[in-house]
């Protein structure tokens, strides 16, 4: 059949990786973020709606006006465009609408590590590790930064200055002791 006739479903292109990040909020769906986590997300929506969108549909429009729709590449490219930007707005509308902002450095009891905490670890192999608990749309491995959803991130909440805590690693149980714990000043 004739791809004209065909309804274009905007569920058969689903992103997997927008799957796999809603998957890792926790069943009660509270996003916890920090306010400069909640800051990009909410900049990035606004960009998309605002600017990306608007460029994109005028794109679509004029193709759309030169006739032929089912080989014109600006047509169907937009169009995908369209789709994966409706998606990506419709993703972070439910993280912003979920999403409880934590002030770090509001926490009375400094040494015990809470959500937005950076802490200091030494590891069972001798190395140490600094790693910040942030909310699961502000991840950034390189920086350091990990979900307070993640394992490690989970084995250290409540935990305090001196404590060693176990970590469940695939190779086994792994025993880290929490050097220092810290808080960004307000």
């Amino acid at each position: 059949m004739n791809k004209a006739f065909i309804k274009e479903n905007d569920t058969d292109d689903v992103s997997e990786t927008d799957q796999e990040t809603s998957a890792a909020l926790p069943a009660g769906g509270i996003n916890y973020i920090t306010a400069a986590g909640y800051k990009r997300l909410k900049d990035e929506f606004l960009h998309l709606l605002n600017t990306e969108r608007p460029e994109v549909v005028k794109v679509v429009s004029w193709a759309a006006s030169n006739g032929d729709r089912s080989e014109n590449g600006d047509y169907l490219y937009g169009k995908k465009r369209l789709r994966e930007i409706d998606r990506r707005l419709r993703f972070l509308t439910q993280r912003l609408d979920s999403a409880q902002i934590v002030d770090p450095a509001l926490h009375t009891h400094h040494e015990q590590i809470f959500f937005g905490a950076t802490v200091i670890i030494l590891r069972e192999d001798g190395s140490e590790q600094k790693i910040r608990i942030v909310g699961v749309d502000e991840v950034d491995p390189s920086k350091g930064d990990v979900s307070w959803v993640s394992p490690i991130a989970r084995a250290l909440l409540k935990a305090r200055e001196g404590d060693t805590v176990v970590l469940q690693t695939p190779q086994g149980p792994e025993q880290i002791e929490v050097l220092a714990v810290n808080y960004p000043m307000s």
